[in-house]
């Protein structure tokens, strides 16, 4: 049997990984590890170090690992229909049972479900409809979509677009040029001009940048904002009080359809099956990922409203079918994974966990980090919480980014057996357990952060960097 060293060193020589410094990790100038398992809201190693999964895989295992249901539904599917394709009027039982589910959790107007392999795929999907829907409707120019500055929606070329982080638009040739920018919804990294504002104030002024660029773009070329109810690889950030309110009240001046990117937020993240349903959003156009199937299978989904709808019926009612299709769209195996695991959820109520454990995740952070010396701001809502580190937390100050902050958190919180994600675009780490999460272990999750962020203050206290 190969040792984890063995098999780091293969897997060297033959894997390209995302978000990887190629050369350093392909030479071994950083770690590698291998995953064998895990339960809870743990994953083992090789060597078999266990470690809580303060991220839950990437914001997405919400059941938590081992949940032999799952598995055993995957199984018995496989053994009954491993797969058929979806293609012109094709199903499979699992996949009706799951678009029934998932349009009853959802409510809003949504009519039916359209399925990919991940978020990226899925806001593809998006894009798409969205120039159909225009073109049906004879508005050939009006195909223009306003994502946000921080948004996170993929990494494709068109989902890389939209995603407002340079890290996925730098040498990539990105963004398209029918993609657009928008202030984030980021009130403790508001400018200087915004920084006597009241939340609810910055909200507006959120809304009146929107408008402005609506207004500067001519909104008859403006088909579409996409926004995640609470920004999510941008540095955790629920949005200031009267955000969407504000939001929705222009995309309705201008006639802008609102796609609802729900891949963190959906199946009960923040405390409610969707984090449109908490933010009063009434979307055109939804999109899934993550915790559908708690990652016990890749499947995505794009949630079509009503109005949407009856444009794509008539679409191909003029055109004929439409030229859109995946391989594996609505794999049977994946609707097992995601029927079994939104069982899971209903029945141990995940989602009302996530608002109350949530609830205390908020609280034991606040404690022991809003007058902490590195730490300039807390935040957070349901299981999604982050620190966002400071040098003058006063003035907002940030640090220089040669210090790599808040990756070294990260890393001294791996010391202690915790992952916790070193958000990209600053010092900020993240945390997203499992739905499962218990108080005891958020307490254990809080206490293995400190001791982290307590070990970088006296490496930067001693080093000068933080006074």
């Amino acid at each position: 049997m190969s040792t984890h060293q063995e098999l780091i060193d293969r897997d060297r020589k033959v894997t390209f990984h995302a978000s990887t410094h190629l050369r350093d990790f392909a030479h071994g100038d950083v770690p590698g590890r291998v995953i064998t398992g895990g339960k809870g809201i743990n994953i083992v190693d090789k060597d078999g170090r266990e470690m809580i999964d303060g991220f839950a895989g990437l914001y997405c295992v919400n059941i938590g690992y081992g949940r032999t249901e799952v598995a055993e539904a995957i199984y018995r599917q496989a053994l009954e229909l491993s797969y058929y394709h979806t293609y012109v009027g094709h199903s499979n039982e699992p996949l009706i049972e799951l678009s029934e589910k998932i349009l009853k959790l959802a409510g809003m107007g949504m009519s039916k479900v359209y399925y990919g392999m991940s978020g990226s795929d899925a806001n593809e999907t998006q894009l798409k409809i969205v120039r159909y829907y225009n073109n049906v409707l004879g508005r050939p120019q009006k195909k223009k979509v306003i994502s946000r500055s921080r948004g996170y929606h993929g990494s494709g070329i068109a989902s890389g677009s939209l995603t407002g982080l340079p890290t996925f638009h730098n040498h990539f040739d990105l963004p398209i040029e029918t993609i657009r920018h928008t202030e984030a919804p980021y009130y403790y990294r508001r400018g200087d001009a915004e920084a006597g504002m009241s939340e609810r104030e910055f909200a507006r002024h959120c809304a009146t940048k929107l408008e402005e660029m609506i207004l500067h773009e001519g909104p008859e070329t403006v088909a579409a904002f996409i926004g995640e109810p609470v920004l999510g690889t941008g540095g955790i950030v629920p949005p200031p009080e009267g955000y969407w309110e504000e939001i929705q009240k222009v995309l309705a001046k201008y006639d802008v359809l609102l796609i609802a990117d729900e891949v963190v937020t959906g199946f009960g993240r923040i405390g409610t099956d969707f984090g449109s349903h908490y933010y009063g959003m009434k979307p055109d156009l939804i999109t899934v990922a993550k915790g559908l199937t708690s990652a016990y299978q890749p499947l995505s989904g794009v949630i079509v409203g009503d109005k949407v709808w009856r444009v794509l019926e008539q679409g191909t009612g003029e055109f004929g079918p439409i030229g859109h299709g995946w391989t594996y769209s609505g794999h049977p195996l994946g609707a097992a994974a995601g029927l079994a695991n939104l069982a899971i959820i209903e029945r141990e109520g995940l989602a009302q966990n996530a608002a109350e454990t949530g609830a205390y995740l908020q609280q034991q952070m606040h404690k022991t980090f809003a007058d902490h010396p590195l730490v300039g701001n807390v935040r957070g809502i349901g299981l999604l919480a982050a620190l966002e580190f400071s040098p003058d937390k006063a003035n907002r100050e940030h640090f220089a980014p040669s210090l790599k902050v808040g990756a070294r958190v990260s890393n001294a919180a791996l010391e202690e057996n915790l992952i916790a994600r070193a958000m990209p675009h600053g010092d900020i780490l993240g945390f997203a357990p499992p739905l499962v999460v218990n108080r005891g272990e958020i307490d254990e999750i809080v206490a293995r952060a400190k001791r982290a962020v307590d070990k970088v203050t006296d490496e930067l206290t001693r080093s000068g960097d933080l006074k």
